[in-house]
C-alpha cells in the first residue's frame, strides 16, 4: 500500500527539523503513534532504532522501526519491522522563499495476513489517509 500526503507549513525548514529531529516527539502529533521506546543509545541519526506503539481504531501492533536515512534538514527514512513491514519518509522542502515548507510523508507498507494482507491494505488505505491528514494538520498547527 503506497501513500502520499503533503501539508504547507508556516515555517521555515530549519524550524520545522528542529520540531520533527527529537523522534520522541512524533506522539505529539501523530494520534496514531502511542510510546516511541529506543532501542540505541542514539535517538537521532541512520542506525537508530525503536519501538513503536500504534493505536489504529481498535488495533494495537508494536512496530520495531530503523531510520535508514537521515540527512539533516531534509529528510528522514524509516523501516518498519513487525507486523507491518515496509518505509517511510518525511521530506521537508523550502517555498516562499524560505518562509514556509512543504512537508511530504510517504508508506510503503505490507500487511500480513493477520490484518488481511493486500484486501486488509485497500481497506485499510483510506482510513490511513483520513487519519495522517489529520496529524499533519496538527503538525501545521504547532507553527500557526
Amino acid at each position: 500500500m503506497k501513500l502520499h500526503l503533503s501539508v504547507e507549513i508556516n515555517a521555515p525548514v530549519t524550524d520545522v527539523w528542529a520540531y520533527l529531529e527529537p523522534l520522541e516527539r512524533h506522539t505529539d502529533w501523530m494520534a496514531d503513534a502511542v510510546e516511541i521506546r529506543f532501542h540505541t543509545d542514539q535517538h537521532r541519526g541512520v542506525g537508530t532504532v525503536y519501538d513503536c506503539v500504534t493505536k489504529v481504531g481498535p488495533l494495537t501492533t508494536v512496530d520495531r522501526m530503523t531510520c535508514v536515512e537521515w540527512d539533516e534538514g531534509k529528510a528522514m527514512g524509516i523501516r518498519h519491522q513487525g507486523l507491518v513491514t515496509g518505509t517511510g519518509r518525511f521530506s521537508l522542502t523550502p517555498i516562499d522563499d524560505g518562509t514556509r515548507t512543504r512537508f511530504d510523508w510517504d508508506e510503503d507498507l505490507r500487511f500480513p495476513w493477520q490484518f488481511g494482507g493486500a484486501l486488509g491494505e485497500r481497506v485499510a488505505k483510506p482510513i490511513f489517509l483520513r487519519l495522517w491528514r489529520g496529524n499533519l494538520e496538527r503538525l501545521a498547527a504547532h507553527f500557526d
